[in-house]
């Protein structure tokens, strides 16, 4: 219900709730691989667009999916410090860029990178953080998902 409440945009729309479904899959099939902290990961897939105001250019939203995770951290997420910490870098950091972090930061990232196909964007292999996301066929199964 608080995702519902908190949620400006379209809930089906290309960062609602069928993106963050399809990211906690990627995530979770990752991890199995790469040995990242599942609840993170999880937690990751539904709380970092969140925050968006649009659908397009929204430099901020990495930081208001923070500030969310912050709030609701041992109320509405059972979430440690540490996996906290991982939490806020992975969403802080996910429209970035960036190729290296913590593996589990990593996986997140890969996870919402793997769902790019729904917005017209096949997913490139050198963006990917981590070996199994490169994977043809993880990169291939997630691309063919995100079209959907």
């Amino acid at each position: 219900m608080y995702a519902r409440n908190e949620f400006r945009l379209d809930w089906d729309g290309i960062h609602g709730a069928p993106h963050w479904a399809r990211v906690r899959h990627n995530g979770l099939l990752l991890a199995e691989h790469t040995g990242a902290n599942r609840r993170v990961v999880e937690y990751f897939a539904f709380i970092h667009d969140l925050g968006r105001h649009n659908d397009g250019y929204d430099p901020e939203h990495g930081h208001r999916a923070v500030d969310i995770a912050r709030q609701i951290a041992g109320d509405l997420i059972e979430i440690s410090g540490e996996e906290l910490d991982l939490l806020v870098e992975a969403c802080s950091g996910h429209s970035d860029g960036h190729l290296t972090a913590d593996v589990t930061v990593m996986t997140c990232w890969d996870a919402d990178r793997l769902d790019l196909g729904r917005v017209g964007i096949r997913p490139d292999p050198d963006r990917l953080c981590t070996a199994a996301a490169r994977k043809s066929g993880v990169l291939n199964a997630a691309y063919e998902r995100s079209l959907r």
